[in-house]
């Protein structure tokens, strides 16, 4: 009696959409109908919307973590801790630094890439909010420069300068953030709250750029009143190791700062450029059961998708929102493909609304075409970044996790 190989399914990436993706996987299929395999850097999954809170310092970091060990079915999926390195869509094969993996399907869901838009010195001088790391690295940053400020001979108020480049969601959610954690870092290393200047600067004519005009009002005058500057209109030139060069039309500004941080953009991931896919800045405009054009075996959810909303003619941002709704529809398909029986189900995102946070109790945003502000709009994010928990590892990852501090 020959055995059938199972087919091999390889998810890329521990994201939103990849661990919603094998976590719906492992219920759908039955043990002899696929092999599942779930490729990441890090042994854990990180919340990317909490990442704007541990780079200010507002939260540790391993609470905006979790390990993968601990929400997947390691009977079920294998879980191999490895960088992508390359995807060979012809072979079928996934080089990895350490090892490679062949698959019949293929899930690319690795996230994104900083987009600096060719900004001379961003990559050299400037932090992101990218990863557990990256905000590790800057809340650490941030704290030396209020911690030294005091021991040096000739006080240099620049040390104090945060400038954040990008007025967009985790542009402003990181500037909520700083004005908690300033006054609290001002009060512990005896630093006049007067001496800190906290900037930000946005090439758009507006913060928070699609977002309802009264709620952008409310969000400015917030972090303004929490000593925020808006340079709006204005773009960022060059980084360089003591500031950023602005230019407001004409005109050339350098502005000396002790932390710059880019928070204006990102871009798909490198190695789905690398792979020739057709794509836009890292990104693939997917099919409607979220394949790639050509390649009826590779889904591409997340970060690295292009999703057209049809009414504006735009594509939607790329949110946890959608990547987590995307890694739904992906496992549907992925079932019905491997069983090759039933109907695929076509990806249409279903925006329940957006809400950005502006500190630990105040929020703006649209709720099921409702707008919210204040406590009303925190207390609808919080439950926000639980449901996120809930949908990946059930109650007791909200349980452990979960984010109860509401009023």
């Amino acid at each position: 009696m020959s055995s059938v190989r199972k087919p091999r399914v390889v998810v890329l990436g521990a994201g939103y959409g990849g661990l919603i993706t094998v976590t719906r996987l492992q219920k759908q299929l039955g043990v002899n109908e696929a092999e599942i395999t779930l490729v990441n850097k890090n042994d854990y999954h990180y919340e990317t919307t909490w990442l704007h809170e541990a780079s200010a310092g507002t939260l540790h970091h391993d609470r905006a973590r979790y390990e993968i060990k601990n929400v997947i079915d390691n009977s079920r999926v294998t879980f191999v801790q490895d960088t992508v390195v390359a995807i060979d869509k012809e072979a079928k094969k996934v080089t990895l630094e350490n090892g490679e993996v062949e698959y019949d399907y293929l899930v690319v869901s690795l996230g994104a890439h900083p987009e600096t838009f060719g900004i001379q010195g961003l990559k050299e001088f400037a932090f992101g909010i990218t990863s557990i790391d990256a905000a590790r690295q800057l809340r650490e940053h941030i704290e030396y420069q209020f911690a030294t400020y005091n021991t040096e001979v000739e006080k240099k108020d620049e040390r104090l300068t945060i400038i954040v480049g990008g007025a967009g969601f985790t542009g402003i959610e990181f500037l909520g953030e700083l004005g908690n954690r300033i006054p609290q870092l001002c009060k512990e290393y005896d630093v006049d709250f007067n001496k800190v200047r906290i900037l930000c600067v946005e090439a758009a004519p507006t913060a928070l750029p699609g977002f309802d005009p009264e709620l952008v009002d409310y969000a400015v005058n917030h972090l303004q009143k929490k000593g925020v500057e808006f340079m709006i209109g204005t773009a960022i030139k060059e980084c360089i190791e003591d500031g950023i060069i602005v230019a407001k039309g004409e005109e050339l500004e350098t502005i000396k700062a002790g932390t710059v941080v880019w928070a204006a953009g990102v871009r798909g991931n490198s190695v789905v450029e690398e792979a020739g896919f057709e794509n836009m800045r890292g990104r693939v405009k997917v099919d409607e059961f979220l394949r790639a054009p050509g390649h009826d075996d590779v889904y591409i959810i997340g970060d690295c998708s292009l999703i057209i909303n049809e009414e504006i003619n735009r594509p939607y941002p790329p949110t946890a929102q959608i990547a987590m709704q995307q890694g739904e529809t992906c496992a549907k398909n992925l079932s019905v493909a491997i069983r090759e029986r039933g109907e695929m189900e076509t990806f249409k995102p279903d925006i329940k609304g957006s809400v950005a946070s502006l500190g630990e109790h105040d929020a703006v945003g649209v709720v099921f075409g409702k707008k919210l502000v204040g406590t009303k709009a925190s207390f609808m994010k919080k439950m926000i970044d639980n449901r996120a928990l809930y949908m990946v590892g059930g109650p007791s990852l909200v349980v452990k996790k979960g984010k109860f501090n509401i009023l």
